[in-house]
């Protein structure tokens, strides 16, 4: 991905955005329309030559009805502005479709996108026909995306898969990519799979659904050492991960404040005195609390060391 100036000669900026800006939603017109100018939605959607000689470019009305109809939402074509009425007069104001139709759509282009290549000419129309790279087209949509989310701070990246995904907070990116789990127990491990991917899904509901599944992850990894007595088996946990009496002090403190703290709030139960966390900033803090407790305890239990 190419960088600028600015990008070397200061410190990374943090990825804290989770909401596509009119500019942001503005560069991606323009590399959407730009793309179809040159064809390279043609490998899906091919405008053909009259004569039959296969793609010369993309059919843009193709293409729209296939957007239309797997973005329910977005217009077409792609509008930066739209037209408010206000009594008899009437005035152009910024538009942004909502941040989940955008990603949608940029999954969608990641598709059905790829690298226009000039083949023979055709005199009697003045067009190139084209062949296409599929593999190179993905690659440079996938940095020009990701350029435009780094440039504006946004907390997504495209995916060589094609997904878009969230980034965890910077303290949390580097252990949430890396981490193989292994607690010794098939379910747990898995818990915590579906949790890591409920927390980096770029859609707020998933990732509050991710401190859920993280609780739930809790309190099973509380019964493993003990399956017919919780509290003993809460102990044992305990005792491994910190032999010396100070600091098990803390981590008995901070395991009954986490168990409250599921207790308490819209987390592992749905009454209506409960609080539901809502604000993404708490949802991080939560789910990096409790992460880093599991991660402490299920380390100190394969080597109590």
């Amino acid at each position: 991905m190419t960088d600028y100036f600015s990008d070397r000669q200061q410190a990374p900026r943090p990825r804290t955005e989770e909401t596509v800006s009119h500019v942001v939603w503005g560069g991606i017109v323009g590399l959407v329309q730009s793309l179809i100018t040159t064809g390279a939605f043609g490998v899906k959607h091919p405008e053909n030559c009259p004569d039959g000689h296969g793609p010369i470019g993309t059919d843009e009305h193709a293409l729209s009805l296939a957007v239309q109809a797997e973005m329910p939402g977005l217009v077409w074509p792609l509008s930066t502005t739209e037209t408010v009425q206000a009594g008899f007069f009437s005035e152009q104001q910024p538009y942004t479709p909502d941040t989940l139709l955008v990603l949608d759509f940029i999954e969608f282009c990641y598709r059905v996108v790829a690298k226009p290549i000039q083949g023979s000419h055709h005199s009697s129309f003045g067009h190139y026909h084209l062949q296409f790279s599929e593999a190179e087209g993905k690659q440079t949509f996938l940095e020009d995306i990701n350029r435009i989310f780094l440039r504006n701070n946004l907390a997504f990246e495209l995916c060589n898969s094609g997904q878009i995904v969230r980034l965890a907070p910077a303290v949390l990116r580097e252990s949430l990519a890396s981490d193989q789990f292994s607690s010794g127990d098939k379910t747990l491990d898995g818990m915590l799979e579906e949790t890591r991917t409920k927390f980096l899904n770029p859609a707020p509901a998933i990732r509050r659904e991710a401190i859920e599944r993280l609780w739930d992850c809790w309190e099973r990894l509380k019964s493993l050492e003990n399956p017919v007595n919780k509290k003993q088996s809460v102990e044992t946990l305990l005792s491994k991960a910190a032999p010396d009496v100070e600091f098990r002090l803390v981590l008995d403190a901070e395991a009954r404040t986490l168990t409250d703290i599921g207790n308490s709030f819209h987390i592992r139960h749905s009454e209506v005195t409960q609080s539901a966390v809502t604000d993404s900033a708490h949802v991080d803090y939560l789910f990096h609390r409790l992460y880093s407790m599991i991660q402490l305890l299920l380390l100190k239990r394969r080597d109590p060391r």
